[in-house]
């Protein structure tokens, strides 16, 4: 495991359903942190959302070229790792991919080698340590240091599980809306069409216990039937 990218966060782009779960397992397995969209134009709302430090960008995608949307990555967030994947191998779409990314993989690849060059872009791409370089998350009275995985509340320590943290941190990340009980679902615990759980009623619950002994506010916030934000 490479300390320089663990923690790092992928956005992969691939339409195919069966290529994208291999892609993402592998990565998560890995210990990085991973978002999938099967679009151009889900691909472009999801790294606004998140400015992941890297994406995986299949060239063909059914609403547009991948490679135009990692010239727009590219262009909003230069720092970001760009690399492509493409069944298309003829030296001059090498060429062109090179001269928009950081890297070109072809299919079919192995999925080893997949990580590892992605880790050898994010060195190059990123300053020493990914996940140090990242400032601490901020809201309100709320601190997250995404190199420790820390919390404070006003000043104070607060003791979480991971659960709790990558709940807290999405939540942050999103601060200013409302957060939907699937969007929760489907980003902290990887869960699709589960309506039925109750997994985040609780864990906001234990949120809400951990954190209102150090502020004077509820940080929290349920919108009845829709979800949840921050204060």
């Amino acid at each position: 495991m490479s300390s320089e990218t663990t923690g790092a966060s992928v956005l992969v782009v691939e339409d195919e359903p069966s290529i994208a779960d291999v892609l993402t397992i592998a990565l998560r397995f890995h210990h990085f942190e991973v978002t999938t969209a099967s679009s151009v134009r889900e691909a472009a709302a999801l790294a606004r959302q998140h400015r992941p430090d890297a994406a995986l960008v299949d060239v063909m995608l059914p609403d547009g070229d991948g490679r135009a949307l990692g010239r727009e990555l590219r262009a909003r967030w230069p720092q970001m790792a760009l690399v492509f994947v493409t069944a298309r191998d003829a030296p001059g779409e090498i060429v062109a991919g090179l001269g928009l990314g950081d890297d070109y993989i072809t299919k079919p690849f192995h999925i080893d080698e997949v990580v590892a060059r992605l880790r050898a872009v994010l060195r190059r791409t990123r300053p020493q340590d990914v996940v140090a370089a990242r400032a601490p998350l901020r809201y309100g009275d709320l601190e997250l240091d995404e190199t420790t995985y820390r919390v404070h509340r006003a000043g104070r320590s607060v003791d979480l599980t991971p659960t709790e943290y990558a709940l807290l941190r999405f939540l942050v990340r999103n601060a200013g809306r409302i957060c939907t009980k699937e969007q929760l679902l489907r980003h902290v615990w990887q869960y699709e069409h589960q309506p039925e759980s109750t997994v985040v009623e609780t864990y906001v619950s234990y949120l809400r216990r951990k954190l209102r002994p150090l502020g004077g506010d509820q940080a929290i916030t349920t919108r009845r039937g829709i979800g949840y934000g921050l204060a």
